[in-house]
């Protein structure tokens, strides 16, 4: 069975990504039984992207031909793209990339049935509202208070 686990680098002792869209890559790794036959790290062509982040890794992923991804939250799209592909999709919150590969090829780890966060979860970067950052306007008062154009007093 071939897997995709969202990583932040190839390094098997680090814990899986908490988001798929936008985390730095992907460990894929090539399990017979419950041993790792081989691993590779492929960096996640989408992680800084503007729009549509989940639904271009979801295709990165897919086009190594993996069975199934293990990740912290899978947003709608990419669970869309993935599903529609044929690939099983697993939550693994709190794990190391290596103990979630060993956990699904020894059958622990539950499919996820839907989604497991909004849509543009994880975009992070904003910037508020902007709130005091107006212009303020100019007087139209009386003649002679704020520049106004009032009848003469």
């Amino acid at each position: 069975m071939k897997i995709a686990v969202s990583a932040t680098s190839g390094d098997l002792s680090q814990p899986v990504n908490p988001v798929f869209g936008r985390c730095p890559g992907f460990v894929i790794a090539e399990v017979e039984g419950t041993g790792i036959k081989t691993q590779s790290f492929l960096p996640n062509p989408a992680a800084q992207t503007g729009m549509g982040a989940g639904i271009a890794a979801a295709q990165a992923v897919a086009s190594q031909d993996v069975q199934a991804v293990i990740s912290g939250n899978v947003g709608p799209n990419a669970f869309m793209v993935l599903s529609q592909s044929g690939i099983k999709i697993y939550q693994a919150a709190g794990l190391s990339v290596e103990q979630a590969i060993k956990q699904l090829a020894e059958g622990k780890l539950q499919e996820m049935p839907a989604a497991s966060a909004p849509g543009h979860f994880g975009m992070g970067g904003g910037r508020g509202a902007g709130f005091g950052r107006g212009a303020g306007g100019r007087g139209r008062g009386r003649r002679g208070f704020g520049g106004g154009r009032g009848p003469p007093m």
